[in-house]
């Protein structure tokens, strides 16, 4: 029910699946699995894949922590769209990738939930997007020492919040990795 008209396809995000942002995460290893799952699923059906790859100070292009994870594979032909902000659309080619697509529905997966995934659901959904997140399919790690709760608590609040997230003509929903659907 997305608001960009001629836009009827889904594509899966995935955000950040990196070394160094996801090596201390919560359930790392059941996330990035649920993440291939899910690429295999969308390369069967021919569902676009979009790799999206954060850098900064901490996180420089070409280091080794910048790398995707060895789990998760990109092809050639899937793109890659590299990113400075949380929101993945801002100052990127995401918007025009998408719409190279024809797609106006998302399934988002990824890290962190807390800044990245948020930030990027929230952008797609406020640009006309309907956005479904994988609940088990998204992760952050531990910043309880600064203040915010525990990592499960933020996975659960996110899933929690987002699977009630309304607005005029977009959808929003959470669904586990097995419940993933690719069409309408």
């Amino acid at each position: 029910m997305t608001t960009l008209s001629d836009r009827p396809n889904t594509a899966l995000l995935v955000i950040d699946v990196q070394m160094g942002v996801v090596a201390d995460t919560h359930q790392r290893d059941v996330v990035v699995a649920n993440i291939g799952t899910l690429v295999d699923r969308a390369r069967e059906e021919g569902v676009p894949i979009v790799w999206i790859q954060h850098s900064s100070e901490q996180l420089p292009k070409g280091s080794d922590a910048w790398q995707y994870v060895p789990e998760l594979t990109r092809r050639e032909a899937e793109p890659l769209v590299h990113k400075t902000f949380a929101d993945s659309f801002e100052d990127t080619d995401l918007e025009e990738v998408l719409a190279g697509a024809g797609v106006g529905r998302l399934v988002a997966t990824g890290a962190q939930t807390d800044e990245c995934i948020r930030s990027t659901i929230h952008g797609a959904f406020v640009r006309g997007y309907d956005v479904t997140l994988v609940g088990d399919a998204h992760t952050t790690e531990d910043q309880s020492a600064w203040g915010a709760p525990p990592p499960d608590k933020v996975i659960a609040h996110t899933n929690l919040y987002w699977r009630y997230h309304t607005a005029p003509g977009r959808t929003a929903a959470v669904v586990e990795t097995k419940d993933v659907t690719f069409g309408d």
